[in-house]
């Protein structure tokens, strides 16, 4: 139980910039604090003690923000960052060196007794307000975006993002666990995608009108003349989808 609470301690210092010093994290890192409890309710727990580990939760939950059943399974170097409002049911296990932010829920789905809530293999991102639910596994070095809901398997070194989450990349190496601004917006590039079809459509449309109305001017000889449309460069659609020629 010591080895992980030092080994809790060390990512910390290792991933958060902030950090400063011994005294710094242990008394004002929420996730810290709240891991540590969860450890000593954890031993509590696996010898049946009645009600003791339970209340212990509790108070860790009304102190720290972060609501840890004590059956949970929690690996070596967890990092729980800001913690405010993350839920960990019972039957949950988080493999060595992952990374969890506020507001996220590793929860079950529906009252069914047994294993009923997520693991997390080594080495797994979750981005804020991500919700992880169900009896399903995420594999190493898998990133999870901020307010995905993930209801399936999802193999090794993926991103995964949306409602319902979906992977988005899978390289098959691993990744910078920090690197949250590098996740794909695959719904700007799907959007992009179809208004680039659209323009081709209208381009299209635009030249057989002007191909017919030479035509009915008997000007037989005249070229098919490409005319240009406005969808892609419409102010309001910029700014949703970005401008891919400034990338």
């Amino acid at each position: 139980m010591f080895r992980s609470i030092r080994s809790d301690f060390a990512i910390i210092k290792e991933r958060d910039p902030a950090a400063i010093g011994f005294w710094e994290i242990i008394f004002c890192y929420p996730g810290f604090q709240a891991l540590s409890l969860h450890r000593i309710s954890h031993k509590l727990w696996r010898y049946k003690l009645p009600l003791i580990p339970r209340l212990l939760s509790h108070i860790s939950r009304f102190f720290t923000g972060v609501e840890i059943h004590p059956g949970a399974r929690i690996g070596k170097g967890v990092f729980i960052d800001h913690g405010m409002g993350v839920v960990i049911g019972e039957t949950s296990e988080i493999g060595d060196r992952c990374l969890l932010y506020q507001g996220v829920t590793l929860g079950g789905t529906g009252k069914e007794s047994g294993k009923r809530h997520p693991t997390l293999k080594d080495n797994v991102v979750v981005g804020a307000g991500a919700k992880v639910l169900g009896d399903i596994s995420i594999g190493t070095n898998t990133r999870i975006g901020a307010g995905s809901v993930v209801v399936k398997n999802v193999e090794p070194n993926s991103t995964v993002v949306g409602i319902p989450g979906r992977v988005v990349d899978q390289r098959g190496t691993k990744t910078n666990p920090l690197a949250h601004s590098a996740l794909p917006d695959t719904e700007a590039n799907v959007l992009r995608n179809l208004m680039e079809r659209i323009d081709q459509l209208e381009n299209e449309i635009l030249g057989i009108q002007d191909l017919m109305i030479n035509i009915q001017n008997n000007n037989k000889n005249q070229d098919l003349i490409i005319g240009e449309s406005q969808n892609l460069r419409d102010k309001e659609i910029i700014e949703f989808i970005g401008d891919k020629s400034q990338e």
